[in-house]
């Protein structure tokens, strides 16, 4: 099957197969590999993009049912430079292996653009759908924490 759908602001297009998982067309068709395979079936949170604005797990959605939406990853988030979020990761060494990193900050980015004043509780809610081998959680909450202020910014300019 022939798809088109908008990836990180671009249209693209794909030849799949209509049991292609959303992860594996990002990944294998289109050469956006920030997106990980962790679990698979949509434990670990790894594969989570945005599919016009809502955090999915890519490897439980298929490829066909991503045509004519808007997807975005982790690699849409930033140009020449790091995102806010992701430079708040990196401040607070909220990444070690950095497998996970992706579907955090993608699923921390979706929270944040409808939520900026999220608190930590809410903060926490939301990423525990989501697994860390490495940090133990603390530095990652932080780090979403650190990036409020901007995604405060960016509501107030709307």
């Amino acid at each position: 099957m022939q798809i088109e759908f908008e990836l990180n602001g671009a249209m693209v297009s794909a030849s799949v197969e209509a049991r292609t998982t959303l992860a594996d067309c990002l990944r294998d068709n289109l050469g956006r590999t920030g997106t990980h395979l962790g679990c698979e079936h949509g434990v670990c949170g790894a594969c989570t993009v945005l599919v016009n604005g809502e955090a999915v797990r890519s490897c439980l959605m298929l490829a066909v049912q991503a045509k004519d939406e808007k997807v975005l990853t982790v690699e849409g988030l930033s140009g020449d430079e790091l995102s806010p979020l992701q430079a708040s990761f990196r401040k607070h060494h909220a990444l070690q292996c950095g497998f996970c990193t992706p579907g955090f900050i993608t699923t921390a980015h979706a929270l944040l653009t409808s939520e900026p004043e999220a608190d930590e509780e809410r903060i926490r809610d939301v990423l525990s759908g989501n697994l860390c081998r490495c940090t133990g959680y603390v530095p990652i909450v932080e780090a979403v924490l650190g990036a409020r202020k901007f995604y405060a910014g960016q509501k107030e300019k709307a």
